[in-house]
């Protein structure tokens, strides 16, 4: 590839959020790098030298990645983005708050276990004040469609008496459902927050760093130098790009931000029509997510919610991902047959063996990944060694090393890139916590296969569509989250095995 075409290729991915973003300078510029540094190699630590009990891992990693939300999002499209105004001055109050419902945790955490059951005022009121910033920033990393989900559990959990005969239950007081979902692991530092806070985030910062040393780049070039010769060529590199840089990332949008802005106007070139380009992009991207060995925050979860091993779900995953990539190549290659479009010149196109051996130390941390799963280690430690063999593998080459400003970019963009993650997270965390204490889910079940008239094929097909209507407004992991827990019993209960269940819902 050329150089210079090498030079219009992105920047590393930025952080999954929603909208636009503050830009900070001088001390606030270092305060939010501080944050965000901070909670990274308090995640490295964690994850691979001295882990936290529970409530505390979950707790500190939710209340810095709020930190962050409400410091970088603004509220609203009319906020500056540059200055100081109200709505900033609202946000230091919300960062404030968040700091001090986490700080009641730590500080006051043997207190409330020993008054478990015997919750005080303030207990409830820093519920509220946890519940309220949860949603808020779910609202604006993700959308209000998400939040407004949350804020539904938590009016069904208290009104119960009041819903369908169906749907009814006795109902809880305010103090019960903010003390379950403020001062337990049954609700915002709940199972989805601790995937969140220990699996997902070292991932995150593994695809950051290994973008960071230029493997992004190494493995479009890869892409190029196997697809480029083909009939419609960029679209079929933006697919096979996709599913090298989906298979280390996990993650459709830094996919997209990565090998996108590159492969789409080399599309276009070509002859691609425009949102022809942009749906391979997307098409392709979005398989990331279900494409070994790092699959989405959905997968982590998986492993958490079947109380299976991480690389039992890599093994299910290889055959149905590759049968997903290979569908939208089949598109690709019948898009270019029908326009008539011609392959890359040859002197656009990099050399395979020369392109491998320039990236091949970028497989070593993937290799090392595959490795250290196959022998049992948690997710989490192999990811905290990934992290490392990406570091130390990128000193092999001059071009690669990471010099020490380098290295805390790639901390601190490794945690703005687990916002939009963690915070969906949070808010499902409510929706679970809702969920158990109700026992909507049994209830959901049941109205599912009283529906399907006990027919699994017909099952499904509901749940298919449910996915559809969710997936317009959820990202991936909230979407999966919530059907899981209201939708995944009836499949059992109609047969199917736990894993299958949880596999079907995930990938749809």
């Amino acid at each position: 590839m050329a150089a210079a075409e090498k030079a219009t290729k992105t920047a590393p991915p930025k952080a999954e959020t929603k909208g636009f973003r503050r830009r900070y300078r001088g001390w606030a510029a270092l305060c939010i790098t501080v944050v965000a540094v901070g909670l990274s190699l308090f995640q490295l630590y964690t994850a691979g030298i001295s882990p936290l009990t529970a409530i505390f891992q979950r707790s500190i990693h939710l209340v810095l990645i709020m930190v962050l939300t409400f410091a970088l999002i603004p509220p609203v499209r009319r906020a500056s983005v540059t200055g100081f105004d109200f709505f900033l001055a609202l946000d230091l109050i919300l960062i404030m708050a968040a700091f001090t419902v986490g700080g009641y945790i730590w500080i006051e955490f043997d207190d409330i276990i020993q008054r478990q059951g015997l919750w005080t005022q303030t207990d409830v009121v820093m519920g509220c004040i946890a519940i309220g910033l949860v949603l808020e920033a779910t609202r604006r990393a993700i959308g209000l469609f998400m939040s407004l989900i949350g804020v539904a559990f938590l009016l069904f959990a208290y009104f119960g008496p009041y819903m369908p005969e169906m749907l009814a239950h006795k109902g809880y007081s305010v103090e019960r459902i903010t003390t379950t979902l403020y001062l337990t692991t049954e609700g915002i530092w709940g199972l989805p927050t601790g995937v969140a806070a220990t699996f997902v985030f070292v991932f995150i910062l593994f695809g950051s760093f290994l973008e960071r040393t230029g493997g992004g780049d190494f493995f479009i070039d890869l892409a190029y130098s196997i697809t480029g010769r083909m009939v419609g060529g960029p679209a079929k590199t933006s697919v096979v790009a996709s599913g090298f840089m989906g298979s280390v990332s996990g993650s459709a949008v830094a996919n997209v931000v990565t090998t996108g802005a590159f492969t789409i106007p080399m599309m276009k070139r070509v002859g691609y029509r425009s949102h022809v380009a942009g749906a391979v992009e997307a098409a392709a991207s979005t398989g990331g997510q279900i494409m070994p060995p790092i699959m989405g925050a959905g997968a982590f979860l998986m492993a958490e919610f079947t109380n299976t091993s991480y690389l039992t779900i890599v093994k299910i995953a290889i055959v149905p991902a590759f049968l997903y990539y290979m569908t939208v190549l089949f598109f690709v290659h019948f898009e270019a047959r029908k326009e008539g479009l011609q392959p890359l010149p040859e002197d656009q196109l990099p050399k395979l063996w020369p392109t491998l051996k320039s990236g091949l130390h970028f497989l070593i941390p993937v290799g090392i990944l595959i490795y250290v799963l196959i022998q049992n280690y948690s997710p989490m430690m192999a990811g905290f060694i990934a992290v490392v063999a990406t570091v130390v593998t990128a000193m092999f080459r001059k071009a690669t090393r990471l010099g020490f400003k380098d290295f805390i970019d790639g901390l601190e963009s490794g945690a703005k890139n687990a916002i939009m993650v963690s915070v969906a997270c949070g808010c499902a965390g409510i929706i679970v916590g809702c969920v158990s204490l109700t026992g909507l889910g049994l209830k959901f079940s049941s109205l599912v296969v009283s529906l399907s008239a006990g027919s699994p094929f017909l099952a499904i097909l509901l749940i298919g569509m449910a996915s559809l209507v969710l997936g317009m407004g959820l990202p991936v992991t909230a979407s999966y989250i919530v059907l899981v827990i209201l939708a995944g019993p009836a499949l059992m209960d109609l047969g199917l095995p736990i894993l299958v269940a949880h596999m079907v819902v995930f990938w749809y």
